[in-house]
């Protein structure tokens, strides 16, 4: 009998076959068309083949650079040929937690029509709505909540919405939380 360790295919570094340069060039292109918010390019190629959930060297997949740069056309094009919702970049970050931060409700909505989790924790359990509180967003906070957001959930030091509010000076968001009741 022979050892599989003898016919296994070499592992390591070198037995990384080199990417093909045009293959590169293409997946930039692709994660261009999600910067840009193209919807209709983006649904075609993921049509044609391309993974919907294709992320690239920082772990960032389309969805969440088309939530990060505020396309929600282009998040639905690409929810609704499969991709994830809730796919993490290499920080542990989500898509719905990028577009709070950057202020983007309509990708809020879309990304919770599509299941995305309303929480969106980050690794240190910051959630998206103390990122809508830091920033002072009270329309995405009212969002969040209206969607079953927890205001009285803590990260990973015990900071609560209210309180990552109340270290940034958002006073409006600490209001609207305070009315809240949280």
């Amino acid at each position: 009998m022979t050892d599989p360790a003898d016919t296994a295919p070499p592992s390591g570094p070198s037995s990384v076959a080199p990417i093909d340069p045009d293959l590169l060039a293409l997946a930039q292109e692709v994660f261009d068309l999600a910067r840009r918010g193209d919807a209709s390019m983006l649904a075609a190629v993921i049509e044609k083949g391309v993974p919907p959930n294709l992320r690239n060297d920082k772990g960032d997949s389309l969805v969440m650079l088309a939530s990060y740069h505020g396309h929600a056309d282009a998040v639905r094009a690409l929810l609704e040929r499969g991709a994830d919702p809730d796919l993490r970049n290499d920080n542990g970050q989500t898509p719905i937690a990028g577009a709070a931060f950057k202020g983007f409700d309509k990708v809020i909505e879309t990304l919770l029509a599509h299941g995305a989790d309303v929480e969106g924790a980050s690794p240190d359990g910051r959630t998206a709505l103390m990122i809508a509180a830091m920033f002072n967003r009270t329309a995405i906070i009212d969002l969040l909540i209206a969607h079953g957001a927890n205001p009285a959930a803590r990260d990973a030091s015990g900071v609560s919405a209210s309180d990552a509010a109340a270290r940034m000076g958002a006073s409006d968001a600490q209001a609207r939380l305070k009315e809240l009741g949280s």
